[in-house]
């Protein structure tokens, strides 16, 4: 039998179920150990591939709903800073484009994407242009606004997640990615273990 006469083979074994007993419990093991708040696949800003945001399980996670035309784009920089300087010890930066308020990203995520890596380098991980408020919410921010009780009420709201995937603290658009109270609470939950 050849290689095309194998795949067929063996799909047509998974179509029947007989094939799972060796995929499923890896999967299974796999989304049991993501936490609640991650544990969606949302689309990649500049391809819209689905990223699985259980990737970052482990990590301390920030997640930020971001607009291109605010008063505290300027943040995108302070952000790329925070990203850059923790990431190797386990920080991970979420931005969450959204038009939700007074209509301040531009239309397109190909926009969008050009936008944060010719003005401001932002190399941290950005999801497509999505809604965070209301019942259009994506799924992270839905989950969020549950667990903290706190919907963003303007861009540039933050969500710090620990290592453990829960809910640290919220902050509102006028905490600055340097404000040092925000950077300790950050460096608190990187020393902390899953």
């Amino acid at each position: 039998m050849n290689f095309n006469g194998l795949f067929k083979h063996f799909r047509a074994l998974c179509f029947l179920g007989l094939g799972t007993f060796t995929l499923y419990p890896a999967l299974e093991a796999h989304a049991d150990q993501c936490p609640k708040l991650l544990n969606h696949s949302l689309p990649r800003l500049q391809d819209d591939v689905p990223q699985n945001l259980c990737q970052y399980s482990g990590k301390v996670v920030l997640i930020v709903n971001t607009a291109s035309k605010c008063g505290f784009t300027s943040q995108y920089e302070g952000l790329e800073r925070l990203y850059d300087r923790y990431k190797q010890a386990g920080l991970v930066v979420i931005g969450f484009p959204s038009g939700d308020f007074g209509g301040q990203e531009l239309s397109s995520n190909k926009e969008i994407a050009e936008f944060c890596t010719n003005t401001f380098n932002v190399r941290f991980p950005m999801i497509a242009k999505t809604s965070v408020r209301g019942n259009t919410a994506n799924p992270v921010f839905a989950g969020l606004i549950r667990e903290s009780g706190t919907t963003p009420k303007w861009n540039f709201y933050k969500y710090l997640l620990g290592r453990d995937g829960r809910l640290v603290k919220v902050y509102s658009s006028m905490t600055g990615p340097d404000d040092r109270s925000f950077v300790q609470d950050i460096e608190r939950s990187l020393k902390q273990n899953p």
